[in-house]
């Protein structure tokens, strides 16, 4: 949506830093509903004046939606998936789930980050939002710019690789080049102050 309006407003730019991962203030508030290890309300919305939130999916979806979306964007196995679906349609049965603590109770601890990202994603349209946001970039860069993108998991970083890899291999007629090849980590020592770097990764073009 920011990119759409700075594309509508005309602007356009040498350098573009975008980081597509989860503002860590919103994950540390219990309020906001994001963490499994923090007890708060089943909520995840990023954008707070939207009306659907995790509590919609984890008491309206079906068993089959539950499974898709925890193997699709929580890269769960579908064992694990179905297993987890269907433990939530039974307990819902009784009482339906208000509080993350609820979910997380109900998680193994070997799949909670899996299933909080699934729903997580799905509540805030978070690749969706990314596949409407990559063609703009082109077009908000001035000849010569540049562009940064960090990501925080596979997902994220699989739209962005294979964007930037199409869009850099059409010859003469590639707007955007490879600035890395491969994507830049974080090293030892910004892990050390910054643990949730370990799974970033940044890459780069710029437009010819």
């Amino acid at each position: 949506d920011a990119a759409l309006q700075l594309l509508q407003c005309g602007k356009t730019f040498d350098i573009i830093l975008a980081d597509f991962g989860v503002s860590s203030p919103q994950l540390d508030l219990a309020q906001r509903g994001f963490s499994f290890s923090q007890d708060g309300p089943l909520d995840m919305r990023m954008d707070r004046r939207q009306d659907f939130s995790a509590a919609d999916i984890v008491n309206r979806y079906s068993e089959r939606e539950l499974v898709e979306i925890f193997e699709k964007y929580g890269e769960m196995s579908p064992g694990s998936s179905r297993k987890v679906a269907r433990e939530i349609v039974l307990l819902r049965r009784k009482k339906k789930f208000e509080t993350t603590s609820e979910l997380a109770a109900l998680v193994n601890r070997e799949h909670r980050a899996q299933v909080f990202q699934a729903i997580r994603i799905v509540v805030n349209d978070e690749l969706g939002l990314i596949e409407k946001t990559l063609p703009l970039i082109p077009k908000l860069l001035k000849p010569g710019g540049r562009v940064a993108i960090i990501t925080f998991h596979s997902l994220e970083d699989r739209l962005v690789k294979d964007y930037f890899k199409q869009e850099s291999s059409l010859g003469e007629e590639s707007e955007l080049k490879l600035i890395n090849k491969k994507p830049i980590t974080a090293e030892h020592l910004e892990l050390v102050s910054n643990p949730r770097a370990r799974s970033a990764k940044l890459r780069a073009v710029y437009k010819s």
